[in-house]
C-alpha cells in the first residue's frame, strides 16, 4: 500500500523535470494521476504540444499504473475547470494537486519587457491561484483535500535578474499560507516547497565563470528532481494531515523548514515620529538587526532556483 493508494492527483508540469517525477511517484504510491502539461518552450509562449503530458501517462500505464494526460494551459481559468472535471470523470475524484508548473524569463528589472513581467506572473502566481480556486471547494465539500505549490528561494531570500520570478512565487507563498489557514476548518492543506533542482529551466541560467560552472556540475550530480518529488507526494498523502501553512526546501537528500517573516524588532515614540527623528534614531538603533540585501549566497552555497 503506498501512501497515495486509492487517491486522484493532478500534477501540473507533469512532462518534465519534477512535475514528471512528482507524477511517475504519486503513481508508485497508488494514485491515479491526471498528468497536465502544456508541452511548451522554458519560456513559454508557443502552443505548446500534446505529446509529452501524454508520454509521462503512458509511462505511468506501461509500469501498471493509471494515468490520463491533458495539455492545456494553466493560466486559463475555464482549462484548468477542465482538468478536475477530467479528474472526477476519469478517476471519480481528486485529493491533490501538485503544481510545479513554470516558465522563467530572466533579466535585470530595468532591462525587462512588460511581456516578459506579464507572463511569468500569469503561469506562477495566476496558475497557482486558478488550480487553486478551481479545486478548492470540491475540496472543501468533501472535507479532505492537499495543495502542494512550489515557490523559490529567489522569491524568498533573492536573485538577481528573476524580479518577476520571484515576485510571482513570493505571491504563491502568501497564496498557500491563506489556503491553510482558510482551509484548516475542512481539512484542506496547503503547503509549498522550494525545490532545488537540476532541470530543463535551471538549464538556461547562463555560467559565467568557473565558479558557476562548478556550482552547476553540483547540482547535475547531487540534486535531482525525483528528491524533490519525494517530499511533493508526502505532503500530498492523507498521513500528512497535520501539516499545512508551512514553506520546505528540499536540496538533494536534505529538506529544510523555512521560518515565516515575523516582527524581528520594535520601537516607539510617545509623542510619534518625524521624518528626522526616524532617521537620526529609529533606524540607526534596528540597523543591527536589518537583513542582508546581498545575503543570497551566504544562506546557501549553490545558485537558488
Amino acid at each position: 500500500m503506498g501512501v497515495l493508494s486509492g487517491k486522484v492527483v493532478l500534477v501540473t508540469g507533469g512532462a518534465g523535470g519534477i512535475g514528471k517525477e512528482c507524477a511517475l511517484l504519486a503513481a508508485r504510491e497508488g494514485a491515479k494521476v491526471v498528468v497536465n502539461d502544456l508541452g511548451g518552450s522554458v519560456g513559454g509562449g508557443d502552443a505548446g504540444d500534446a505529446g509529452p503530458a501524454e508520454k509521462t501517462a503512458a509511462e505511468i500505464r506501461a509500469a501498471g499504473g493509471e494515468a490520463a494526460s491533458n495539455s492545456e494551459s494553466v493560466t486559463s481559468m475555464a482549462s484548468v475547470k477542465g482538468m478536475v472535471e477530467q479528474a472526477l470523470d476519469t478517476f471519480g475524484g481528486l485529493h491533490a494537486i501538485i503544481n510545479p508548473a513554470g516558465i522563467l524569463r530572466d533579466g535585470m528589472f530595468h532591462k525587462m519587457a512588460d511581456a516578459d513581467w506579464d507572463a511569468v506572473i500569469e503561469v506562477h502566481l495566476r496558475g497557482a491561484y486558478n488550480v487553486s480556486r478551481a479545486a478548492v471547494e470540491h475540496f472543501r465539500d468533501q472535507q479532505e483535500g492537499s495543495f502542494v505549490h512550489f515557490t523559490s528561494t529567489s522569491g524568498l531570500i533573492g536573485n538577481i535578474g528573476q524580479a518577476n520570478y520571484a515576485a510571482a512565487k513570493l505571491g504563491v507563498m502568501g497564496l498557500s499560507r491563506i489556503l491553510a489557514m482558510e482551509g484548516a476548518i475542512k481539512n484542506v492543506r496547503s503547503n509549498i516547497i522550494a525545490p532545488f533542482a537540476w532541470t530543463r529551466m535551471i538549464a538556461t541560467i547562463p555560467v559565467k565563470d568557473e565558479a558557476s560552472a562548478q556550482r552547476v556540475e553540483r547540482m547535475k550530480n547531487a540534486m535531482r528532481a525525483d528528491q524533490v518529488a519525494q517530499l511533493a507526494v508526502a505532503l500530498a498523502s492523507p498521513e500528512a494531515k497535520d501539516v499545512t501553512g508551512q514553506i520546505f526546501a528540499v536540496r538533494g537528500n536534505e529538506v529544510i523548514l523555512f521560518d515565516q517573516p515575523r516582527p524581528v524588532r520594535s520601537m516607539a515614540k510617545v509623542e510619534g515620529w518625524s521624518p528626522r527623528s526616524l532617521l537620526d534614531v529609529a533606524l540607526p538603533a534596528m540597523k543591527n538587526s536589518f537583513f542582508d540585501a546581498g545575503a543570497t549566497a551566504s544562506v546557501f552555497p549553490y545558485d537558488p532556483v
